[in-house]
């Protein structure tokens, strides 16, 4: 399996062999359930749908709880799927836990950002404050965005204040420092995307770093 559906727990800190405090945060990984087999003959790919959290039936849909009884399996919360190159040696029912995690593997984690709402550009883009001296009024304000004449418009991708956050983010390259599978537990080198109890996705790193 390349990769789990968690839910991120918080942060803390361990120590390491020497004494040094490494920043973790904690991960509830699973356990998932193999709700979904995908073939090449199929569905033209190869893939595992795995299902996280039991969910109650009345906040699912018709449709997804169909799916459910389909396969003979109590509704889950949360859907995802993962690629994987043998799709014949998964079953529909069998369960995914930390344990496919090793320490010190890399992994990709993938969550959604807070939401902070309508921004201006300095704390969105991190633009600089004007000058506080002379009357200058433009403190905190866009500045000019364009020419009046020619173009006679603003160009697409201009940097303005709007909604800031609550986006799908990635990170790449961190490190599993512990592995707990009796609780279904991920210590995760550094900071993850997203609040806690936020959910997430962690993926194995290939060989070839994609």
């Amino acid at each position: 399996m390349t990769g789990i559906i968690g839910r991120k727990l918080g942060m803390t800190r361990v120590f390491a062999e020497d004494g040094t405090a490494v920043p973790v945060t904690v991960v509830e990984a699973g356990p998932c359930v193999v709700t979904r087999v995908r073939t090449m003959e199929r569905d033209g790919y190869e893939g595992v749908q795995l299902g996280f959290e039991k969910a109650r039936r009345k906040v699912l849909t018709k449709p997804v709880l169909g799916q459910f009884a389909a396969v003979k399996l109590a509704p889950r919360r949360e859907l995802r799927e993962f690629r994987v190159s043998d799709p014949g040696s998964y079953e529909v029912g069998q369960q995914v836990t930390a344990d496919i995690f090793e320490p010190g593997e890399a992994v990709d984690v993938t969550g959604w950002s807070k939401g902070r709402g309508f921004q201006g550009n300095v704390r969105r883009h991190n633009k600089k404050i004007g000058r506080r001296t002379h009357g200058n009024r433009n403190r905190r304000r866009p500045g000019s965005i364009g020419q009046s004449a020619s173009p006679a418009k603003v160009w697409k991708g201009r940097k303005l204040p709007g909604r800031m956050g609550g986006q799908r983010v990635t990170v790449k390259r961190l490190s599993v420092v512990e592995v707990d599978g009796d609780k279904s537990l991920l210590l995760i080198r550094g900071a993850v995307p997203g609040a806690n109890n936020g959910l997430v996705l962690i993926r194995k790193r290939s060989e070839t770093g994609e």
